[in-house]
């Protein structure tokens, strides 16, 4: 029935696409964010939704006649220069073939956000993009919340599988990335049911990222929410707020997420936090070595054991920063914080 269901929308739309291009953005990411066919069983699992909206999404924009163009500023300069510099890492990476299969994987989404920023051209677009977006992850940020209430937090929880945002971690993040999100739709609707229901979804998304276990996704949320304590113009109310989530998250997280949690202290000796210390170490290390650094998918048993301290310890770097410096060396990673400051 899923299959069925997932199936009947995808091809439903793609008439609407061929009649206005942005509709494609839009399904297009919620394929990509929510991963719908991941919560199927069938033929549905395995199904190029995605690429099928894609080559649908090209052929409308091929016969529309609006005028479409991308804005040239800093952040789109530096924007190209650093997929330019992508490419040329790409090129002299360590390991050619699997640096190649991440290569293209970026250049599919970065030609998607080319497409964006051509069609989503005004703010109800935008608006709409942004409430896709909110669906995909929150669909999972709520579930998930009101399972770790409902198990009083003694379960990790997970996105779906198959995606970027299956891991725990990675969950926890794309949802403390969307809740700035929900507060702005909060503000922007004036529906007494869809702020309730907003309101809701906030709720349940903080504690789905406490029911993450996630020690990252813990450094993180307290982050963001003095940044917002800072940010606001009711700054008691947002204070009253954080402590009654405090208090909530005291009593229903189990023993073993305050004993997690308290790993941060002694970091030391947490083997995993020891791992991304030492992966940390293995990017400035080959990013010293080398102006381009490794290229993509160059952390290995081979790298490492000529670039990390501790050779024996392959590890994820678990940070976007030291992931770059590794792939693209100094000159990408200095690329790749101009597009944050100038965003």
């Amino acid at each position: 029935m899923r299959d069925l269901l997932i199936t009947a929308i995808v091809f439903g739309s793609l008439i609407l696409i061929l009649r206005r291009p942005y509709i494609g953005i839009l399904m297009w990411s919620w394929l990509s964010y929510m991963s719908p066919h991941r919560l199927a069983w069938g033929f549905a699992y395995h199904m190029p939704f995605a690429q099928i909206v894609a080559i649908t999404l090209f052929i409308s924009i091929v016969f529309d006649k609006n005028k479409k163009t991308i804005p040239v500023n800093a952040t789109t300069v530096i924007w190209a220069l650093f997929l330019i510099w992508i490419t040329i890492t790409t090129s002299v990476a360590i390991h050619a073939d699997a640096a190649m299969y991440y290569y293209i994987t970026i250049l599919k989404i970065q030609l998607i956000t080319v497409l964006t920023i051509l069609l989503m051209t005004n703010k109800n677009r935008i608006d709409l993009l942004l409430v896709v977006i909110v669906f995909s992850i929150g669909f999972y940020a709520i579930k998930d919340g009101v399972f770790t209430l409902l198990t009083g937090g003694a379960h990790r929880v997970y996105g779906p599988a198959s995606s970027f945002i299956g891991d725990n971690n990675t969950l926890a993040l794309a949802t403390l990335m969307i809740l700035p999100i929900m507060v702005y739709l909060y503000s922007l609707t004036q529906n007494v049911w869809l702020k309730w229901l907003l309101a809701f979804s906030i709720s349940m998304s903080l504690v789905s990222v406490l029911g993450s276990q996630s020690r990252g996704a813990f450094l993180a949320i307290m982050a963001v929410g003095f940044f917002f304590w800072w940010k606001s113009k009711s700054k008691v109310v947002v204070g009253v707020l954080a402590i009654i989530l405090i208090i909530v998250g005291g009593i229903i997280m189990p023993n073993t997420w305050f004993e997690r949690m308290e790993s941060i202290r002694n970091y030391q000796a947490d083997a995993s936090a020891m791992g991304r210390i030492n992966a940390w170490s293995y990017s400035i290390n080959i990013a010293n070595d080398r102006l381009m650094g490794g290229g993509l998918n160059s952390w290995s048993p081979s790298t490492f054991a000529v670039y990390a301290p501790n050779p024996e310890d392959v590890h994820a770097a678990h940070s976007i920063f030291f992931g770059v410096l590794g792939d693209h060396g100094w000159p990408g990673l200095l690329m790749y914080l101009l597009i944050l400051f100038l965003s």
